[in-house]
């Protein structure tokens, strides 16, 4: 195995670890402000503008990932544990392209919410809050790749 395998997945760990808070801090905080005050999450309107976080974030992620995949390929057990990461990680992702990302630049033009607007942003929100045991479960799995590597050190 290269020497360059801890390396990897540990920073893939330490990103990933960086993704759960970031999901955590939207989830129990942004998510239950902006809906009384949608400019809260419309950069053009002095809000933030999440993208600056998870674009880079996801990004050097699944970088990360892919290359500990890639240079630990060898060892089933580790293989395996990046895997599940790799397909918690996906449907999180998949889930949030096709839902949750094209509604929330919805949100982001909006200038006030009407009834239905309020609505579907409820819904968005506690269908968000779902997106964190994907995150979870692909922090465990790269802590679990992480340990059996180091036992076989």
């Amino acid at each position: 195995m290269s020497p360059l395998a801890p390396s990897f997945l540990c920073l893939a760990l330490i990103l990933k670890c960086a993704a759960l808070g970031g999901g955590l801090y939207e989830t129990v905080l942004v998510d239950r402000v902006w809906l009384d005050n949608p400019q809260f999450v419309q950069p053009q309107r002095g809000g933030i503008n999440r993208k600056l976080f998870w674009a880079p974030m996801h990004g050097l992620f699944e970088i990360a990932l892919l290359a500990s995949i890639w240079i630990t390929w060898a060892d089933s057990n580790i293989r395996a544990w990046l895997l599940i990461a790799l397909a918690c990680h996906l449907a999180m992702r998949l889930w949030s392209f096709l839902y949750f990302i094209p509604a929330a630049l919805r949100f982001e033009k909006l200038n006030d919410f009407d009834p239905t607007q309020i609505a579907h942003a409820r819904h968005w929100i506690r269908l968000s809050a779902w997106r964190l045991p994907l995150e979870i479960a692909s922090t465990i799995a790269l802590c679990l790749a992480v340990l059996s590597l180091s036992s076989q050190a």
